[in-house]
């Protein structure tokens, strides 16, 4: 990811001529979990527009991962945001701690499903929410994963494992029942290859 200074160098001069000008934040909720900010920016027009709610929130993985048999391990769980029991790829936060992507996938991986794999592939990263938030998912394909032991639940999950065929996924998602925007294009890029 590019800090700010280096992404103004990357602009065209006609890009540049997009930007919002920031005047002004308030952090109305800053904990471990999320900074959630009011601002008030200048637009290219002169024109002032406030209040703009963005957020921050921690940096996570998605891992589309296939065990020997060549079915897809997802996990079942309760959201919240629009209180139903989600299909999904097994994904979670980056920890303070952690600064390396691929070991959170491989660590998330391991604690939801208890299945590892030696097959990586890195799809992509791209930005959670670009209209509001500034956090970025990394997506991983892993392959051939195993069973090598049973769950590690942080306190707040509670979700089902389930393996699922190609055909399977994609009805799934066709049906609307595989709700996650970002799993869906972890999805899409995986078969791609």
């Amino acid at each position: 990811m590019m800090e700010d200074k280096d992404k103004d160098k990357a602009l065209s001069a006609e890009d540049k001529e997009l930007v919002w000008e920031e005047l002004s934040t308030e952090h109305i909720v800053t904990d471990e979990w999320i900074d959630f900010r009011r601002s008030s920016f200048r637009f290219p027009d002169g024109s002032i527009y406030e209040p703009y709610y963005s957020y921050t929130r921690r940096n996570y993985v998605v891992i589309v991962a296939s065990d020997e048999e060549g079915r897809f391990i997802c996990v079942k769980q309760f959201r919240q945001g629009i209180r139903e029991v989600t299909t999904e790829f097994p994904a979670g936060c980056i920890e303070d701690n952690e600064s390396d992507a691929l070991l959170t996938a491989k660590r998330e991986l391991r604690e939801e499903t208890g299945y590892e794999s030696d097959e990586w592939e890195h799809l992509i990263t791209v930005p959670s929410n670009a209209t509001i938030a500034d956090n970025y998912a990394h997506l991983y394909r892993a392959k051939n994963c195993r069973k090598v032991s049973g769950q590690d639940l942080d306190d707040m999950e509670f979700l089902n494992v389930k393996r699922y065929s190609t055909d399977e996924i994609e009805e799934l998602i066709s049906s609307g029942h595989f709700q996650q925007a970002v799993h869906m294009l972890a999805w899409l890029l995986s078969v791609r290859r």
